[in-house]
Order: structure tokens, then sequence, then C-alpha cells
């Protein structure tokens, strides 16, 4: 999963020397990032890194009862013929976490700085197939801040 901020605006703090430096903002982003399990123990957490602009991290939901991961078809609830389904939240999933991580990180920035919008609308996902994938993804995050200077997400690149 990825979670930008609006305009790509640097707010966490910078690479430096190929290792990402958090400021302020950054160390709350991470606090609440390894806060979710507290509020949804339903959740795994895996690799993740606080970029100046952007978040990557891999997040697993676990069924309590078969101890396994799902997706997010175990979460969806019946239809209702007078509810648009794409403007309910659905409790317990993918789109619940990460509405309450960047609600956590925003109240944060309002109380603190004169920046009220903090995230772009919506965030990227994608679901893991396989264990390569897995190990693949983890890679991509891990060494994200190797490769800043090219990213796409750097608003500075070139």
């Amino acid at each position: 999963m990825t979670i930008v901020t609006q305009n790509r605006e640097c707010l966490f703090g910078n690479v430096a020397d190929g290792k990402m430096v958090l400021n302020d903002a950054g160390w709350v982003a991470q606090t609440c990032w390894l806060e979710i399990p507290n509020h949804f123990p339903n959740v795994h957490l895996d690799a993740f890194i606080i970029m100046p602009n952007h978040i990557h991290g891999i997040i697993f939901i676990i069924d309590n009862e078969m101890g396994k991961s799902v997706g997010v078809q175990n979460f969806e609830p019946l239809q209702r013929s007078n509810q648009n389904k794409y403007q309910q939240i659905i409790s317990h999933s993918i789109g619940s976490i990460i509405r309450g991580f960047k609600i956590g990180v925003t109240k944060w920035f309002r109380h603190n700085t004169d920046i009220y919008t903090v995230w772009q609308r919506n965030y990227w996902e994608h679901v893991i197939r396989d264990e390569n994938e897995l190990n693949h993804i983890r890679e991509y995050i891990i060494n994200n801040p190797l490769k800043w200077e090219s990213d796409d997400e750097n608003p500075n690149r070139w």
C-alpha cells in the first residue's frame, strides 16, 4: 500500500546519503503507523517506510477465527438498497485502517502546524499473491530511500 501527501509535499523529513531522516511529523507518522494494530487487532504490520512525501507499507489482515490472512471480500457487508456502496466505510477493511491512520497524522498537523490538508485522496493498494512477490515488495520498501533521487514521487528528481 502507498499513501501520498497532498501535492507530493515533503512533510516527513528528507533523504540523506540514501537514508530517510524523519522530522517531527515523520516521527508522528511512524508512531501512528506502528499503533495501527492497537486499534485493529486483526492487523499485522510488515515492512514499511516513511518517505519525505509518501508511505509504503505491507499490511496483513488476519481472520482471527481461522488465523489466516484474508481479502476484503470477507469484510464486505450485505448490499443495502438505500445506500451507495461506494460511500460506505467497511469496518476493519484496509480502507478503514488507512482512514484511521490518515486521521491520526492529520490531527497532529492541524494542531501543531498551519497545514490543514495533509493527504492526497485515496491510496494505492495491491494484493500480494505469493511469497516471491512479498519478498520483492519488502525489498522495494527497504531500498526506497536509496532510489529517492530517481523516484517518481520526488519533486526534486533530476
